[in-house]
């Protein structure tokens, strides 16, 4: 399944997801899936946005990391469904926005936890997503300097 499908399905059962169990279920399959699309454009994505796609990699899988990793069946976990990325813009565009509303998720259940171990962990969380969406952004900025470059040299 492409990229951007698959963040979209991400998004839709983010904002459906009842109770503080399947909302971090949501948020684990979706730093998961950020994980995997980091990956992604660190093989095969543009040059530019290797280094930055790693760090994004790395960033999305200490979310996870930090997280209670859901009970998935087969066939649940949407990073492995994972076929084509598309078009990296695009990609990122979608992954920085549901990035945005794990974070505000994240709060949600940071304001709800029961106890100080929980509380800290969505920090923990929140910190992970924050930090993964600020590499996207530098992705797009990248990708919006390399567009510039190109133009600027057609044009010359």
């Amino acid at each position: 399944m492409d990229a951007v499908r698959l963040i979209e399905t991400s998004r839709r059962a983010l904002t459906t997801a009842g109770g503080v169990p399947d909302l971090s279920t949501e948020v684990w399959q979706a730093q998961a899936l950020a994980q995997a699309i980091g990956s992604r454009l660190a093989v095969t994505g543009p040059p530019e946005l290797r280094g930055e796609a790693l760090g994004l990699t790395e960033l999305a899988g200490r979310g996870c990391g930090v997280l209670d990793t859901p009970r998935l069946g087969a066939g649940e976990l949407r990073a492995a469904l994972l076929t084509d990325l598309g078009d990296a813009r695009q990609v990122l565009l979608h992954l920085g926005g549901l990035l945005g509303e794990v974070g505000i998720a994240l709060v949600g259940m940071a304001s709800a936890a029961d106890d100080e171990a929980s509380y800290w962990q969505c920090v923990e969380a929140i910190d992970a997503a924050d930090e993964s969406r600020d590499r996207v952004l530098e992705m797009l900025r990248k990708l919006a300097d390399r567009d510039r470059t190109l133009a600027e040299r057609e044009a010359g």
